[in-house]
């Protein structure tokens, strides 16, 4: 997407919370900050494939083609791949069906190795 020539249409702050063995889960929360005001979000979720471990992750990022702020809830898919020992790195560029797209990078902590499709779910609270 033409996401980089533009200017965000806000920020995120989301801490979501892994588990897996093949098939994992997560959840969390967020908050949305658009247009001088937040919102806050849940965030629900599964993944499948090479998958095991736990993990906990503090990710912030920049949001795209937001027209409004119900535009951020949907599910937002990505093949990703990732692992964290104590301490790692984390970062991903997800989109919804509605063409919102979000820059995400932060920490993550935990014991996790992945190489899987996952979807997570994004819903203003």
């Amino acid at each position: 997407p033409q996401a980089e020539a533009q200017a965000p249409s806000g920020t995120i702050q989301l801490h979501i919370v892994k588990g897996s063995y093949i098939v994992g889960g997560m959840g969390g929360h967020g908050t949305l900050f658009y247009r001088g005001r937040s919102y806050p979000i849940s965030i629900g979720g599964v993944s499948v494939g090479l998958s095991i471990g736990g993990a906990v992750a503090d990710l912030t990022g920049e949001v795209y083609n937001l027209r409004s702020s119900h535009d951020i809830e949907g599910v937002y898919g990505a093949a990703t791949h990732s692992y964290a020992v104590a301490h790692g790195e984390k970062g991903s560029t997800i989109h919804n069906a509605r063409g919102v797209v979000i820059h995400l990078r932060g920490s993550q902590v935990g014991l996790e190795f992945s190489l899987d499709v996952s979807g997570m779910a994004l819903h203003l609270r």
